[in-house]
């Protein structure tokens, strides 16, 4: 049986991008992952092909192997080494020929597949590490959370995600990716974080933006207002009289936390000055005179 073209299953093109190959792994892995097609094997046989494809095609050294010698990559370096014996006793193969796919009808497939039958014998291939993409809101990414997700074997399993994530995180859960074939050392898994966009809050690395609404008399005259937080709980700013619309705030140690690190960034509080509306005759009357005084000092 032929053997399928990784390009082909991750449905982009031999000189796709790094990033291109990212975003059609995660959006196959989404659609064929288990915990989405409970039961269905054909999907759970395709989810395993799309992670095997990513596996390779997502690391550089191991794509170029793939694009050099297709689907014998992983005996790159053994071929590289026979190469110089078959040259010092002037051997002309070609590579096609090497592979099977001249009319030599595969001249060395045994010896790739003794080679092969002689390393499980001495130490049984580990299973492949397996990416699982999970999304998160800003306020888990904020205080860190949990899921329940189905492994490979189809076991389900609580894992932790903890404060400070970012979008792309990798956490490692280990020994729960793809079990060894030989019953050696299984794989890890690793959940790749989506953080799904807030509302109101605009994260920048560590620290969080937002936007506060301040009336008019208060950006005048100097006021509080009450500042959102990812706690959940208001905190007191007190803005300065004469505060300009777009004026922005500092509150230390009031942003996200730092994955591996006690530490916190910090939120930065813009101001939009918001104009009263439905004026009385008399508020009306005011801005009127205040007009006049300020026309009067230019």
């Amino acid at each position: 049986m032929a053997a399928k073209d990784y390009y082909e299953i991750l449905g982009v093109s031999r000189n796709a991008t790094d990033k291109e190959i990212k975003q059609a792994y995660r959006r196959l892995a989404r659609k064929h992952h288990p915990d989405v097609n409970p039961g269905d094997k054909a999907a759970e046989a395709r989810f395993k092909e799309i992670n095997t494809a990513f596996e390779v095609l997502s690391a550089p050294e191991k794509r170029r192997k793939y694009d050099q010698f297709g689907e014998h990559w992983q005996y790159a370096d053994q071929f590289a080494g026979w190469q110089g014996d078959f040259s010092r006793r002037s051997t002309i193969l070609d590579f096609d020929d090497l592979f099977g796919r001249g009319d030599t009808g595969g001249t060395f497939d045994s010896l790739f597949r003794g080679f092969g039958t002689r390393t499980t014998s001495r130490r049984p291939r580990r299973g492949r590490d397996i990416d699982y993409p999970i999304e998160v809101t800003l306020e888990e990414a904020y205080h860190g959370s949990t899921r329940v997700i189905t492994d490979m074997t189809g076991h389900r399993l609580e894992v932790k995600i903890p404060p400070g994530v970012k979008d792309g995180s990798r956490i490692k859960v280990a020994g729960k990716g793809e079990p060894s074939p030989g019953g050696g050392q299984s794989g890890d898994l690793y959940l790749v974080v989506s953080v799904r966009p807030h509302p109101i809050f605009q994260r920048k690395d560590s620290d969080i933006h937002v936007e506060v609404a301040v009336p008019l008399t208060d950006a005048v005259l100097g006021g509080e207002v009450a500042v959102p937080t990812l706690k959940g709980k208001n905190l007191a700013l007190t803005i300065p009289p004469e505060t300009q619309n777009g004026k922005v705030f500092r509150l230390a140690g009031q942003g996200m936390p730092r994955m591996g690190d006690t530490k916190k960034g910090d939120l930065f509080a813009k101001v939009k000055v918001v104009l009263p509306q439905k004026l009385t005759a008399r508020e009306r009357e005011l801005f009127r005179q205040l007009k006049d005084s300020k026309r009067g000092e230019k």
